[in-house]
């Protein structure tokens, strides 16, 4: 059974810093692209951040230098570290982990991010 669990949402106020986390289990993680994709109240879910398999990293042009994407091969984890948050960061953050030759994709439950002051 394959799991994505996000952790590491909460409420912070604008400027501050959040580190989410993807774990993943049930999937060969190493084999996996992985991607931050985040939805607000009333919009689209939208891009934040991907890093391939070998590590290569693409970003919405909304968070570059502000995210940064990173994975652990060996923790079978991703992460997303957020700074300097803004108000339109607020949205629940979705981790996704695919693999287009194998035709396979998973989402995780969503973990909700709140800037505010």
């Amino acid at each position: 059974q394959v799991q994505l669990v996000e952790s590491g949402g909460g409420l912070v106020q604008p400027g501050g810093s959040l580190r989410l986390s993807c774990a993943a289990s049930g999937i060969i993680f190493f084999l996996y692209d992985m991607g931050w994709y985040r939805q607000a109240p009333g919009k689209q879910r939208e891009l934040v951040a991907t890093i391939t398999r070998d590590g290569s990293t693409n970003y919405a042009d909304s968070v570059k230098g502000q995210f940064t994407i990173a994975r652990d091969n060996v923790k079978n984890t991703a992460y997303l570290q957020m700074n300097s948050l803004k108000a339109e960061d607020t949205a629940v953050y979705y981790c996704n982990a695919n693999n287009l030759r194998l035709g396979r994709a998973y989402w995780g439950q969503g973990t909700q991010v709140t800037v505010s002051s």
